[in-house]
């Protein structure tokens, strides 16, 4: 397969590991990254080791969402934040416009951004095609209702010529995926329960994004809510649970996902979760639980276990850039629209 050069906007955790994993991946070379604040564009390859190391405790809490309508605090250290203390990088107020003016040198983009307004990954998507983008889009989005969104915008993104890839992390992602291959065993499939386990030692420090878009799936709260909520509001929402937050019923994308792929309706499957903020250990171990009838009328169930020793990290950005890989031969091919991670396999 040719090499792969791909960017990453949001440099928070998910977009700094997928920097990182992608060393080990075969044909993979970022050449471009964005936060809010700065963005550093290396056609040969960006030194990934100095990005990550100039960034280390100095990232934009929001991922980099790096738009006027979109909330979220920001660790600052020193004179310079985020992106912008590497060597590589410079100062920017546009980030995201400036990486589409790279389109160019650009096969494939991994949106690392969180969905903190329904609809802003969706935008991001069409300033993509508006400009002319030609190339591949993945995200890691959880929530159900924006795949509709997507959806909307297929024709567009068509005519551009992107593949767009929605929901390619771990949940949805990954799970959403060994959910329909566990379903092949079956003529019907009645359930799909997915339970997820997840430690951070690292904490709500050095995860602000993930978390806060976590908290928005807790009994009395919405994504209004969670983006509102200061630093110290949350620290308060860990300490009243002792670090760990239970979810059940979450509102993520699996379902919508699962069901456009003709593997089941969106109401037959439940996600819920355990995220342990002060341990690295899961507090679960991550299930996918298909149950089922055979074509010789017996009733069964599938059942597929994560590791407890995979990390979220290893199970995020592992599938989102074997995703990324498998939408570009796609790309290639001439294959635009948008796919859920249900209707292909990531490449490795």
């Amino acid at each position: 397969m040719q090499d792969i050069t791909f960017a990453v906007l949001g440099t928070g955790g998910i977009g700094r590991r997928a920097l990182e994993v992608s060393a080990d991946k075969d044909d993979l070379t970022p050449v471009a990254a964005c936060d809010r604040h700065g963005v550093a564009v290396d056609h040969d390859g960006l030194d990934v080791d100095e990005l990550l190391a100039a960034t280390e405790g100095n990232v934009a809490s929001d991922g980099g969402t790096a738009t006027a309508d979109a909330g979220g605090a920001t660790k600052e250290h020193g004179a310079e934040s985020g992106v912008v203390a590497s060597a590589q990088a410079t100062p920017t107020e546009t980030p995201i416009d400036d990486v589409i003016a790279e389109r160019e040198a650009v096969d494939a983009v991994l949106v690392a951004l969180p969905n903190l307004e329904h609809d802003f990954i969706p935008r991001v998507a069409e300033r993509f095609a508006d400009a002319g983008y030609e190339g591949v889009l993945v995200d890691v989005l959880k929530r159900s209702r924006v795949i509709g969104m997507l959806d909307d915008r297929e024709e567009t993104l068509r005519e551009s010529g992107i593949t767009f890839v929605c929901g390619a992390g771990a949940t949805p992602g990954f799970l959403t995926g060994a959910a329909a291959l566990a379903a092949q065993s079956f003529v019907e499939v009645e359930s799909v329960d997915i339970r997820w386990g997840v430690g951070l030692k690292s904490g709500y420090e050095d995860n602000r994004g993930t978390v806060r878009e976590d908290i928005a799936h807790l009994d009395g709260y919405d994504v209004e809510a969670a983006r509102n909520l200061t630093d110290e509001e949350i620290a308060e929402i860990i300490d009243a649970n002792d670090g760990v937050l239970e979810f059940e019923d979450m509102e993520h994308a699996d379902d919508v996902l699962l069901e456009r792929a003709g593997i089941c309706d969106a109401e037959d499957v439940t996600v819920g979760g355990v995220l342990d903020l002060r341990n690295d250990e899961k507090p679960t171990t991550t299930t996918v639980a298909v149950t089922g009838r055979t074509f010789d009328g017996e009733v069964g169930t599938n059942t597929f276990e994560l590791d407890d020793d995979t990390s979220m990290e290893a199970n995020v950005n592992g599938p989102a850039l074997g995703y990324l890989k498998a939408a570009v031969r796609r790309n290639r091919t001439g294959d635009y629209g948008v796919y859920g991670p249900a209707e292909l396999m990531p490449g490795f």
